[in-house]
C-alpha cells in the first residue's frame, strides 16, 4: 500500500501556492439568495453593471434559432461574428479574438505573458480580475492609486514600469470609479511606454463613454502608435448580453491574435452566444435606447447623491461609485435587506466606498430611497418618484 499522507497534507496543499493565497473574486448574490435570506420579493439588481433594457428583440429570436443545433460544437473561429465586427469596425477580420466575456480574454493574456517574477502595472482600485488572474501566474501586481479626482493617474503608471513589467492593464473608463483617460493623456500614455511591454486597454464600458462628447476615439489613437496592445470589449454591458458572454479583443498584430489562439479553448463562445451577438450588433436603434436610459439616470442619481451630501465620482460608466462614511459593507448588508443588491469595494482603502449599477428609474429610486435608510439620512431629491 502506498504511504499514509502526513500528517500536515490538506487538499489545498495539491494547489500552487499562487492559487492558494488568492481572494476570491466577490461576484456577489444572486437574487435568488436575496429572497431567501431576506424574505424581499422586490429586487433591484444593481451590483453587476447590468443592462436593465435587457436585450434587442432579434437577440431572442437568434438564440431560439441557434439552440435548434445545440448538439453540435459552435463555429471555433466566430465566422460570422468575426465578419460583422471586422466591418463594423474597418479592422482585418484576423486581428480580432474572442472570448467567454472579456474576462476570459484577460484570463488567457495571463497565461500567455506572465510567469513568475513578471510585473503588471495597473490602477486602484482595480477590475478585480486585473489582479487575480495575473497574481494566480506569479506575477506581482504594482497598483497606481487614482488621484484625488478619482482620474486615472498616467504619470503614475508611467513611473512604476520596471524591466520586469509585461503588462500595463486597466480600464477606462475605469471600473469601479469611472473615469476616463482623454486624448491627451493616452497620447502621453503611449508615447511613454517602453517596447518591452504588451498595454491591455479594457474598454469593456466603451459605448457608455461615447456618451461624452469629448470621449477619445482610443482605437485610433492606439493604431496610431507603435506599441504592441489589445483592445478588449464586450457585449455583457451595453448590448445587455452578460448571461451568454462574449466578449472580443482587438489587436495591434494578428501575431498576438495567434498566441491568444494558442492557449483559449477551441469553442470558447458557444453557439446562441455568438448568434445573440450578432444580432444585437445588427441593432443600433436598441443600444441607442439603453444608452439614453444610463444618460438620462445616472445624471439623476448623481445629483441625488450628491445632494444628499456624499461623494459620487465623475462617472462615464453605467455605474456610480460612492464615498461613504463608514464601512461599505455594513450599509450593503442594510440594503440588500431593502432588495437592493451593489456591490461594496473591499480593496484596501476603498472599503468605504460602494458601486450602484445605474438602473431603471423605478431601481434607482428604490436604492436611493432604502439608502437613505442605511444612512439615518432623510430622503430628499427627485427620485421618491422616479417610477411614476
Amino acid at each position: 500500500m502506498p504511504d499514509s499522507p502526513p500528517a500536515a497534507y490538506t487538499i489545498q496543499s495539491l494547489a500552487r501556492a499562487e492559487v492558494r493565497s488568492l481572494a476570491p473574486y466577490n461576484a456577489g448574490l444572486s437574487n435568488e439568495a436575496v429572497r431567501r435570506r431576506y424574505g424581499v420579493e422586490r429586487i433591484a439588481r444593481l451590483g453587476s453593471n447590468e443592462n436593465p433594457i435587457g436585450p434587442a428583440p432579434g437577440v431572442i429570436e437568434a438564440v431560439t434559432q441557434a439552440a435548434r443545433e445545440c448538439a453540435l460544437y459552435p463555429d471555433a473561429e466566430c465566422q460570422t461574428l468575426r465578419a460583422a465586427l471586422s466591418e463594423r469596425l474597418d479592422i482585418a477580420p484576423e486581428r480580432l479574438v474572442f472570448g467567454n466575456g472579456s474576462e476570459d480574454l484577460i484570463a488567457i493574456l495571463a497565461r500567455v505573458f506572465l510567469d513568475h517574477g513578471d510585473e503588471v502595472v495597473t490602477m486602484v482600485p482595480a477590475f478585480g480580475l486585473h489582479t487575480l488572474y495575473p497574481q494566480s501566474m506569479g506575477a506581482r501586481v504594482i497598483g497606481v492609486p487614482i488621484t484625488a479626482a478619482g482620474a486615472i493617474d498616467v504619470d503614475g503608471l508611467l513611473g512604476a514600469i520596471t524591466p520586469r513589467t509585461r503588462l500595463v492593464m486597466f480600464s477606462s473608463p475605469s471600473n469601479p470609479v469611472g473615469s476616463a483617460l482623454s486624448r491627451a493623456e493616452i497620447e502621453r500614455l503611449l508615447a511613454g511606454l517602453p517596447p518591452h511591454l504588451l498595454l491591455v486597454f479594457d474598454e469593456a464600458y466603451f459605448e457608455y463613454g461615447q456618451l461624452a462628447d469629448d470621449y477619445p476615439d482610443v482605437l485610433a489613437l492606439l493604431e496610431a502608435s507603435r506599441q504592441p496592445w489589445v483592445l478588449l470589449r464586450t457585449f455583457s454591458k451595453a448590448y445587455s448580453l452578460a448571461g451568454f458572454r462574449v466578449g472580443y479583443g482587438i489587436v495591434s498584430d494578428p501575431v498576438l491574435a495567434d498566441l491568444v489562439d494558442r492557449v483559449r479553448t477551441p469553442f470558447n463562445v458557444s453557439r446562441p452566444a455568438q448568434a445573440a451577438a450578432v444580432a444585437a450588433l445588427e441593432d443600433q436603434e436598441h443600444l441607442t435606447r439603453s444608452l439614453a436610459n444610463v444618460a438620462t439616470e445616472r445624471a439623476r442619481l448623481s445629483a441625488a447623491l450628491a445632494a444628499a451630501g456624499l461623494r459620487v465620482y465623475p462617472s462615464l460608466g453605467n455605474f456610480l461609485f460612492l464615498a461613504l462614511e463608514r464601512e461599505a459593507d455594513a450599509v450593503g448588508e442594510a440594503l440588500l435587506s431593502h432588495g437592493v443588491i451593489v456591490k461594496t469595494w473591499r480593496e484596501p482603502g476603498f472599503t468605504h466606498c460602494l458601486r450602484v449599477t445605474v438602473g431603471s428609474p423605478a431601481d434607482n429610486a428604490l436604492f436611493f430611497e432604502a439608502l437613505m435608510q442605511a444612512l439615518d439620512a432623510p430622503v430628499r431629491g427627485s427620485l421618491a418618484d422616479a417610477s411614476h
